[in-house]
């Protein structure tokens, strides 16, 4: 259950590390070396990566984003098929943008952008395509990713994935706003699908868990609450 809060927090990175059995003698001790040829094996990987991150990734995603502002442009101006392909000017759409920058922050930005594009005209399985491609991180993006697919979805008419997302998309995010959003979202689409529990269950967690008069969905749950309490 997502705790209340209204201020994104920094992306939190979790490194998973796989315990092993310690040996009676100490590895390092029997094979030093082969622990000396792994540890500067490691350093080799990092100082490439670093090299690697400084050298090519910092200035790629600097070239990208400089190719990239005709395209948001025409997003901006909700010219959503041209922002895709061609934006003008000479400049590239943002699926050339995606595949051209891949690895790149910039890239994976364009992963989203086309993935809304595609929503907004009308190619849902672009917009599924893309969206799963992009990489989300921190405490909002993954929400909104969730939230996407979860459209995509419903415009499908594929509305157990939708609800699926919905729900994975409230369950996201920490922050009142898109939680209530996506909350609201899961409820209405259950009572289309003529499950009141459901759609209960969703709009009395608005209630309980993300108490904020700021917001209207929460000023306004009362009414959902309601009507998925009437008798069919």
């Amino acid at each position: 259950m997502a705790k209340r809060k209204s201020e994104s927090a920094e992306t939190v990175e979790i490194q998973e590390v796989t315990a092993t059995r310690t040996p009676t003698v100490p590895f390092w001790e029997k094979n030093p070396k082969i622990v000396m040829y792994v540890l500067g094996g490691i350093a080799v990987l990092i100082g490439g990566w670093m090299l690697y991150k400084n050298l090519v990734v910092g200035p790629k995603n600097q070239e990208a984003l400089s190719a990239m502002w005709q395209a948001e442009q025409q997003f901006g101006r909700d010219s959503f098929l041209m922002a895709l392909d061609n934006p003008g000017g000479g400049y590239d759409g943002f699926v050339t943008l995606a595949d051209k920058y891949s690895g790149t922050p910039a890239g994976n930005l364009c992963n989203y952008y086309a993935a809304i594009c595609n929503l907004q005209t009308g190619n849902f399985d672009g917009a599924i395509e893309y969206m799963n491609k992009y990489d989300a991180s921190g405490e909002t993006l993954p929400a909104l990713k969730y939230g996407v697919l979860g459209d995509a979805y419903a415009e499908k008419q594929d509305y157990s994935k939708a609800l699926d997302y919905y729900g994975k998309a409230a369950d996201a995010t920490e922050v009142d706003v898109l939680a209530i959003y996506y909350l609201k979202k899961l409820g209405m689409l259950n009572e289309h699908q003529g499950n009141k529990e459901a759609a209960l269950k969703a709009y009395e967690r608005i209630q309980r868990d993300f108490p904020n008069p700021q917001i209207a969905d929460w000023r306004d749950v009362e009414k959902y609450i309601y009507r998925a309490k009437a008798p069919k």
